[in-house]
């Protein structure tokens, strides 16, 4: 686990993961739901806005290929898409709620 950066630099790497439907990082948006240093590697739990959103594998995709760009080639991710709890706008930070005007 010590080859593994720290959480805050992990979600730095997924703050570049953009939604593209709404212009807004996954961070803000309150999509991820659970990141998790492991002995191995690291796990992540990720929802979107909307189980029917037609681009959550793609940004799924994108936000393993983030977090693998910061670890060691023999570090496992595992990524998983949940929908419990549903999302809702109360998950943005304050920077996202600025960014729509809430």
């Amino acid at each position: 686990m010590s080859q593994v950066p720290e959480t805050g630099l992990l979600l730095q790497a997924l703050r570049g993961v953009m939604d593209p439907e709404v212009g807004m990082n996954i961070v803000d948006l309150g999509l991820v739901y659970r990141l998790e240093r492991t002995e191995t590697g690291v796990e992540i739990d990720l929802t979107m806005t909307s189980p029917a959103c037609p681009m959550g594998e793609s940004i799924a995709e994108e936000a393993e290929q983030a977090v693998r760009a910061c670890l060691p080639p023999s570090a496992q991710v595992t990524l998983a898409l949940v929908w419990s709890p549903p999302w809702s706008p109360e998950r943005m930070s304050d920077e996202a709620r600025r960014h729509f005007g809430w």
